[in-house]
């Protein structure tokens, strides 16, 4: 048994396919299929289910499969401490970040990041909360930033900072008048909010949600970014929240509709996230050292009250 027919079987796992499968790891199909049936032969089992379309798992293969993972990342962790041992800093680094986080933190650090740390290649896709816990538990991602706390036992959690909600009200709103707006303030008939699948969305849910009723029917207006929200505000259609550091690239016109929350002001609790089995933690740690230093000056709110990104349905 070798790591590299385990890689080969998880690789077969993931896309239900030979071929693609021996692409994504760039050996012919014929030599993944070998190795393979080497391996099954060995262990005296059929650890795929050829005759299905796509190929499946057979009840063996599933339990093989996650032990085969447990293999795989320890024997990446030897490469780990050789290179903590040299103080090395480098190499690919997969790093997925959810979209309302993306446009506003990414230029705040990562031109620092790349100076400091030339030698690391840092690999960087706009995905949901959903799919990076996914891609994170199957070690597609090496780590991710992402709206916390997650609830996630695969996962680990180390905050990067808090970002406050910031109420962006047109001037034909009834609370535009308001210099602060509390959370007892808010109607959820009257908020644009994002499209489904942004954890955003679901935490304006969950704080309208602690003082009225909520029923899907009442959203009809729904938009991917907060610039189409606030364009939407503009013509009078309702009111919306922002993040905060969203609210730094509003133009001077636009930033006389921000209205704060009284305190303790409702936030989001912004993370760097990782699988618990911590592999390429120098890097981890370089990412959460360089991003922690510039949101410093950027954010200065102290009194907050978290609201989680969870969607209730899926957490109760």
């Amino acid at each position: 048994m070798t790591i590299t027919q385990l890689r080969y079987v998880l690789a077969v796992a993931e896309h239900q396919n030979f071929t693609k499968a021996a692409e994504k790891t760039f050996v012919t199909q014929p030599t993944l299929s070998m190795q393979i049936q080497k391996l099954e032969e060995e262990l005296d089992i059929l650890i795929f289910d050829r005759s299905k379309k796509p190929i499946e798992l057979t009840e063996v293969g599933k339990k093989l499969v996650q032990q085969a993972r447990n293999i795989v990342n320890e024997s990446e962790r030897i490469q780990d401490i050789v290179d903590q041992q040299k103080g090395f800093i480098g190499g690919e680094f997969k790093l997925g970040v959810i979209p309302t986080v993306m446009p506003t933190l990414l230029p705040m650090f990562l031109y620092n990041f790349i100076k400091k740390y030339p030698k690391v290649k840092l690999k960087i896709e706009e995905l949901t909360t959903e799919v990076i816990i996914e891609q994170l538990q199957d070690g597609h991602l090496d780590a991710a930033i992402a709206a916390t706390p997650l609830q996630n036992e695969n996962i680990k959690e180390r905050v990067l900072y808090y970002e406050p909600f910031v109420g962006y009200i047109p001037p034909s709103h009834r609370l535009n008048q308001k210099n602060k707006i509390d959370v007892t303030d808010l109607d959820i008939d009257d908020m644009l909010l994002l499209e489904d699948g942004h954890c955003f969305r679901d935490g304006i849910i969950n704080l309208c949600k602690t003082q009225k009723s909520y029923d899907d029917d009442h959203f009809q207006l729904e938009s991917g970014s907060f610039e189409t929200l606030v364009k939407l505000a503009n013509e009078g259609l309702g009111m919306t929240l922002l993040p905060y550091l969203h609210t730094l690239d509003i133009n001077e016109k636009e930033k006389g509709n921000l209205h704060y929350f009284n305190e303790p002001s409702p936030a989001r609790e912004v993370s760097l996230i990782y699988h618990k089995s911590e592999l390429k933690m120098q890097i981890i740690e370089a990412l959460h050292s360089t991003i922690a230093g510039v949101i410093k000056g950027a954010i200065t709110f102290q009194n907050v009250e978290i609201i989680s990104p969870l969607s209730k349905i899926k957490s109760d």
